[in-house]
C-alpha cells in the first residue's frame, strides 16, 4: 500500500497531518511507510491534483475518495470536517476508516489495536 502525504512548507497542518497519518497506519497494524511529496506553486498543485495542503492519498486516491477531486487544485490550505467542527488535518479515526475501505476490512468501531484484512 502506498500512502502519500502532499504538503507545502508553510502549511501550519501538515506535521499533525503525518503524525495522524502513521498513528492509523500503525493501529491497522500496517508498515508506517510514507511518502512526503513537497509542492512548491500553484502550477505545481496542478501537476500533482494538489487539492491543499495537507492531502494524503492511499494508492493514489485521495483519503476522502475520488470525488475529492471535484473540489479543484491549487496551491493553498485545506480543510476537513470532523465530529468538533472544521480542522486543518484529518483524524486519525478518518484515516483509519480509508485505510480499511482500501484494504477491504470492514469498518465497524475501532479498536485501540491492529486490525487484521479477513
Amino acid at each position: 500500500m502506498k500512502t502519500e502525504l502532499f504538503y507545502f512548507d508553510d502549511c501550519p497542518s501538515f506535521a499533525q497531518a503525518a503524525d495522524n497519518l502513521k498513528e492509523a497506519l500503525r493501529l491497522e497494524g500496517l508498515p508506517a511507510e510514507l511518502e512526503m511529496v513537497k509542492v512548491t506553486s500553484d502550477e505545481d498543485a496542478k501537476q500533482k491534483r494538489f487539492i491543499g495542503s495537507p492531502t494524503i492519498r492511499i494508492d493514489g486516491v485521495d483519503l476522502e475518495g475520488p470525488e475529492a477531486e471535484s473540489k479543484g487544485y491549487g496551491y493553498g490550505c485545506r480543510v476537513y470536517s470532523s465530529d468538533g467542527g472544521l480542522a486543518g488535518w484529518p483524524t486519525v479515526e478518518q484515516i483509519r476508516s480509508a485505510l480499511r475501505a482500501r484494504i477491504g476490512v470492514d469498518d465497524t468501531p475501532a479498536s485501540d489495536g491492529p486490525r487484521e484484512a479477513d
